[in-house]
């Protein structure tokens, strides 16, 4: 990737743009006042994952994790007081979401992180406040775990107005990225208490994943790309994996036994321009949910505390 010189603004100035507000987002929120922080944002960004291709998708997964927990006022960000249990240790987060120091170093979105790993650049309007408490047991209610049925994961998505659409296009996320065993090691040996591995998976993709994770305590942390065959590239090829069975997370592949989930998982296989379009379409729609505007909320001097 071709080395980009920037001019930056110091880095104060970012930190206290809270105090241009207005009441709703808008593209251009911050031209007037910073209008270099795209350029500040991208440049952070393409150097955490520059020196650790990984974090593309750790950034990625940071937005997810924080929009569907009560909105997008990143309250993931967030440490536990003596006051507050927050949201990084609850289960679907705990030794798992990664890349604060990355945000706390530029106090930036997800839309980079996608861009830079090949992804759809895609206009995101500007101007969310962050919140003022975390709540642990909502992270563990509304983040949706990749050992749900796929009606489950959906309701979750539904609930805060995304739509089946969604569930499908924002799972196409996972074209970067890895995953610990645990999180779907019963496929390889116990499924569904059998004891026999998944029969929806591929046989040789099986084969390689018991190596990985051998059926044993010790390996529930190693990892496995989500989507071995262009691990570091933002693509459709999750979906193409997805039709030849062999999608790793039990949630994944199950968007193959629905009808309509399985056609639109078919035409992203197929149309890598229609995959870009729509995810970008649907990121833009999750950043929306529950955004903070005008005077709620805060705009933090650290993302790890409130004011």
């Amino acid at each position: 990737m071709k080395y980009l010189k920037f001019h930056f603004l110091p880095f104060f100035s970012v930190l206290f743009l809270g105090h241009f507000v207005s009441c709703q987002l808008d593209y251009r929120f911050y031209d007037s006042t910073c209008a270099s922080l795209t350029k500040i944002v991208r440049y952070g960004v393409w150097s955490a994952i520059a020196n650790e291709t990984r974090m593309a998708a750790s950034i990625l997964r940071l937005h997810f994790h924080d929009c569907l927990v009560d909105g997008c006022e990143g309250s993931v960000m967030l440490d536990d007081t003596s006051s507050m249990k927050g949201e990084k240790n609850a289960f679907p987060n705990r030794n798992s979401v990664r890349g604060f120091e990355v945000i706390d170093a530029i106090k930036a979105t997800a839309r980079e992180a996608v861009y830079l790993a090949g992804g759809p650049f895609y206009m995101v309007p500007l101007g969310r406040r962050d919140g003022l408490s975390a709540k642990e047991s909502s992270a563990n209610e509304q983040l949706p775990s990749p050992l749900e049925p796929l009606e489950n994961i959906t309701a979750k998505f539904t609930s805060k107005g995304l739509d089946l659409k969604d569930v499908v296009v924002l799972s196409g996320a996972h074209t970067i990225g890895f995953a610990q065993c645990f999180t779907f090691k019963s496929r390889l040996f116990d499924f569904g208490g059998s004891g026999k591995p998944d029969p929806a998976l591929d046989t040789s993709l099986l084969q390689n994943l018991q190596s990985v994770c051998p059926n044993q305590v010790d390996s529930d942390t190693n990892l496995a790309p989500l989507d071995p065959l262009t691990i570091n590239k933002f693509d459709n090829s999750y979906y193409m994996n997805l039709v030849n069975s062999s999608g790793l997370l039990q949630s994944d592949q199950a968007l193959m036994g629905n009808d309509k989930t399985a056609s639109m998982v078919m035409n992203y296989s197929k149309y890598p321009f229609l995959f870009a379009k729509d995810f970008g379409a649907s990121m833009v729609k999750m950043a929306g949910l529950g955004v903070l505007t005008g005077q709620n909320g805060q705009i933090r001097k650290t993302c790890r505390a409130v004011n």
